[in-house]
């Protein structure tokens, strides 16, 4: 039997009314013996935060922070160094570089397609050689510590379908996400803490921001509770976790106590699972009043952490920097899988006007998280994963100059970065053709992104999965998806 099978009937064998467990017949008493034989193996998973049995390989990541730039970053301008499209400059895409493939309505109706290239300077560093932009100069001093993807790819050109791809392995919404998977999986380390929390950071560009709803962080067809905790910016991070006025600890836990007895009443008569996925979301907001606040207050962190991210870690609620040392809190404190949305990078216009704002909020908070883990003895077994839901276009939408230009979506090709937790530090790998349009080596699609994440936590990606209406769905799909060996330590 497949290992989450055992333990999907460990949830149904612990939540199963006493009228349900013998209306099935008494065939079902063979079974409850079996289970009683096996002292609790099955059972006993559910309640484990993560039983080794249950994993198919060693884990070399225990925990996850998943850094997404909303928008689609333009890999022509941070990463994906192309010098001759200097001498393309103003002229047209070769039909023999597109091929016929689909453009957006932002840019179909254009006569043509002129070559922009990219205005920003490059160097190598590291031992690798990686190019990267002056507009990254924290980038520069790590790159010996990251894992490059320079040949990401993906079938989604929009931005709905490619978040929800990125995040979920589908293209249609309502799957669930990595960090549900990773919750479900590995379970928590820490009772008064979700296992999966969602940060939405504020750019400090607001010029063209995309919609980030929790469609992202659902947790689909798995049970409720795996779903992301998303925290707000600010002092009051959750609504209404806090006691309202006038009403003492000892109020609060007498309701919470009636409230959980008349879900246990609607359980026995309903069988819902979710109805206990409710009675343990109140426990668990009942144990933050106190864990949150102590989370949340910076106030005590030495100047040295702030020195690392930068000051808006400590002047700005809710700015990337500040979101990414609260990254560092909540994964030290046992969450198993933190997700940062970071808005603004869908350049279609005023590509160099918006980017170095961009760049500044994240590069240096990248840095000082890497560099703060470090210090804290969990960079090895913590992955950090950084990325958007595409790339850009070499050609411009819109107006071109030499000095400011536009990038439509880009599916072909696109850069990801990962660090820590097993990935392989000093990598670059895949390569893009000159016009930074097709891949011409190590191709690598969202399916072998995630099967490699998900090595790394210790899953076989074919075997990691959960019976949903009569199927084994996995994270990865149906369609062929490998591990990238290259790109893990």
């Amino acid at each position: 039997m497949n290992p989450f099978e055992k333990n999907l009937l460990g949830d149904y064998i612990r939540n199963e009314t006493r009228r349900q467990f013998f209306a099935r017949g008494a065939n079902v008493l063979g079974g409850a013996a079996l289970a009683s034989l096996a002292g609790g193996a099955f059972a006993g998973q559910a309640d484990a935060a993560v039983d080794p049995k249950l994993l198919h390989f060693a884990p070399k990541a225990k925990r996850v922070i998943y850094l997404h730039m909303v928008g689609g970053p333009s890999q022509l301008d941070l990463y994906d160094y192309k010098p001759k499209m200097g001498e393309w400059y103003d002229k047209d895409l070769p039909e023999s570089v597109r091929m016929g493939q689909r453009l957006t309505t932002m840019t179909s109706g254009q006569k043509r397609f002129p070559i922009a290239p990219s205005k920003y300077k490059f160097k190598q560093y590291g031992k690798s050689g990686m190019w990267v932009s002056e507009m990254l100069p924290y980038m520069q001093k790590m790159v010996d510590d990251v894992c490059f993807i320079r040949s990401m790819n993906t079938e989604a050109i929009n931005h709905e379908p490619a978040i929800s791809y990125m995040q979920t392995g589908n293209m249609v919404t309502g799957r669930p996400c990595l960090g549900s998977w990773a919750s479900y999986g590995l379970g928590s380390m820490n009772d008064n803490l979700p296992t999966f929390v969602v940060l939405v950071a504020k750019p400090s560009n607001t010029e063209q921001v995309q919609a980030i709803s929790a469609r992202l962080w659902s947790s689909g067809f798995l049970p409720g509770e795996h779903a992301g905790v998303s925290f707000r910016a600010g002092a009051d991070p959750i609504l209404y976790i806090n006691n309202p006025d006038g009403v003492t600890p000892e109020v609060r836990r007498r309701t919470l106590d009636g409230l959980k007895q008349l879900n246990e009443m609607t359980f026995k008569r309903v069988g819902d699972p979710e109805t206990h996925t409710r009675i343990q979301q109140f426990e668990l907001a009942y144990r933050m009043q106190s864990s949150v606040p102590e989370l949340t207050d910076i106030s005590k962190e030495p100047q040295s952490t702030f020195d690392l991210y930068g000051k808006d870690a400590k002047e700005k609620p809710g700015s990337f920097a500040h979101s990414a040392l609260l990254a560092r809190r909540l994964v030290e404190r046992g969450v198993r899988f933190v997700q940062i949305y970071h808005n603004n990078w869908d350049h279609h216009g005023n590509l160099t006007g918006r980017m170095p704002d961009q760049c500044r909020d994240v590069d240096q908070p990248c840095w000082g998280l890497i560099q703060d883990l470090k210090r804290k003895g969990m960079f090895e077994d913590t992955l950090v994963i950084w990325g958007g839901e595409f790339g850009r276009t070499i050609y411009s939408q819109g107006g071109l100059t030499k000095e400011n230009y536009g990038r439509d979506h880009h599916p072909r090709c696109f850069t990801m970065w990962m660090a820590g937790g097993g990935a392989k530090g000093g990598v670059v790998h895949g390569e893009t053709d000159e016009f930074s349009y097709n891949i011409v080596k190590d191709p690598v699609h969202i399916r072998d992104f995630h099967a490699t994440v998900l090595q790394l936590l210790g899953f076989d990606h074919m075997r990691f999965n959960f019976r949903y209406q009569g199927l084994d769905a996995r994270l990865t799909g149906v369609e062929p998806a490998r591990v990238i060996k290259e790109l893990i330590s």
